[in-house]
């Protein structure tokens, strides 16, 4: 069913707060008023005073499928991303094979129809030698091109001079950038194995991806957009020196636009005595200074979006020495959770927390009648519980790699209720499996 009447609900919606109901009809929200009189036999649910706002939209999640499926899959993310009021997600090229030509890409859309519970989008990857595929790609058919201007995962970095500054001339569509410098990198590596050998502390791991390697490689990507007028947007931002080459202000108005991640507002430097390689990712989690400095960014429009990263291993995989420990961490189920955390410290506003998952994103990636509580919109929403105190636990965990970086955390706030297309997919901690998502269209 997903025709509902949602009652007694606390809206927060482009900028306001305010207490309404909504009717849902056909999937989408047909009505949002002070008050709205049951009609005969229509599902009325009680939002009971809780915040309702619109499903989280994650522009960066890796779900290994295809080829890495004993990690996740789209099936299993999904899942976990509809427990923690993510609605949408837009899925890496990084797969067994890359989603690196039209055949790649219209491949993984056909596993996203059968198996997601949320709403699905796929990048296309870019290469040293696939410029032909992203001259060609249909503006409708991906959220943007992805171009790994460092080599995080597989064999997809683009080194080629002449390549990027073509893929930054000629997209059809925005591109978006992992930017870390990896000749820096590999010599910063080489340096601590001397010392270490394989066995480096991942303590290390921010000195080894450093900030250096950050601002090299994302004013190369600045610059080259500059130059073209290419729509960029740079993916997690971990390091306060990068802040300064992005500007405030409405996210409508700008060409090159900025986005961190729920962990570096988060953890610090000092978990890694803690947590060791759980929390190694790429880019490096780096000081609490960092932390402070992107939260404030983050909350002055600097830093334009919120996302995850999304990027599980197995356990055994992550307690590796650190050579060979993956980088990555699974993050969607609670990613909305720890956000939250940072409204209750006071550093975020709730406004300013929901405008960066759910209304930039749809606006970056003019993603199509969602991201916003509006007539007519499609009913992706999600109920919060400022009230009931969540404490992670092993047992309830989704993600196919069975294991957090939160476990034993307590958030102050819960996902009281998630619905994808107005279908009610999560309800008091119980998942309705049958519940489908939609292919993302996209404005353009």
């Amino acid at each position: 069913m997903n025709d509902w009447l949602i009652t007694n609900a606390h809206l927060v919606n482009e900028g306001r707060r305010f207490d309404a109901d909504i009717r849902v009809r056909n999937g989408r929200i047909e009505r949002i008023d002070a008050q709205i009189a049951a009609a005969p036999n229509e599902q009325v649910f009680d939002a009971a005073g809780r915040w309702l706002f619109p499903g989280m939209i994650d522009d960066q999640v890796h779900f290994r499928e295809p080829g890495l499926e004993h990690k996740a899959n789209i099936e299993s993310e999904s899942r976990a991303c509809v427990a923690g009021g993510i609605t949408s997600f837009m899925e890496m090229p990084n797969t067994k094979p890359p989603a690196v030509n039209r055949e790649a890409l219209e491949a993984k859309y056909e596993r996203g129809r059968i198996s997601s519970r949320a709403n699905y989008a796929f990048y296309l990857g870019a290469t040293n030698d696939n410029l032909e595929d992203i001259r060609t790609l249909d503006p409708k058919s991906a959220p943007g091109i992805k171009v790994f201007m460092g080599a995080s995962t597989g064999n997809m970095l683009v080194d080629n001079p002449a390549t990027l500054d073509a893929i930054f001339r000629d997209a059809p569509t925005p591109i978006i950038t992992h930017c870390e410098d990896t000749p820096m990198i590999s010599a910063n590596e080489a340096k601590a194995r001397e010392r270490w050998g394989d066995d480096i502390p991942a303590a290390q791991h921010p000195l080894i991806r450093s900030r250096e390697a950050c601002i090299k490689s994302t004013e190369l990507a600045i610059g080259l957009a500059r130059r073209h007028g290419t729509r960029l947007h740079v993916l997690h931002i971990s390091t306060a020196d990068e802040l300064a080459l992005f500007s405030p202000g409405p996210i409508s108005g700008k060409r090159i636009t900025a986005e961190t991640c729920v962990h570096f507002l988060h953890f610090s430097a000092e978990d890694y005595a803690r947590l060791g390689h759980r929390i190694k990712c790429n880019p490096a989690i780096k000081m609490a200074s960092d932390r402070a400095a992107i939260t404030q960014a983050l909350a002055e429009c600097r830093i334009d979006v919120l996302a995850t990263d999304h990027a599980p291993h197995l356990a055994d995989e992550k307690a590796h020495p650190y050579t060979s420990a993956p980088s990555g961490l699974p993050l969607v189920q609670y990613a909305l959770q720890v956000a939250l955390e940072r409204v209750f410290a006071g550093e975020l506003t709730l406004e300013r927390l929901v405008e960066s998952v759910t209304h930039a994103p749809a606006t970056l990636f003019n993603v199509h009648g969602r991201g916003y509580l509006r007539e007519g919109y499609h009913a992706d929403l999600v109920l919060v519980d400022p009230d009931r105190p969540h404490t992670v636990v092993p047992s309830e965990i989704l993600s196919k790699c069975g294991w957090s970086p939160f476990e034993g955390e307590t958030f102050r706030s819960s996902i009281a209720a998630t619905f994808v297309n107005g279908q009610l997919a999560w309800n008091d901690g119980k998942l309705d499996d049958s519940v489908r998502g939609q292919r993302l269209a996209f404005d353009r």
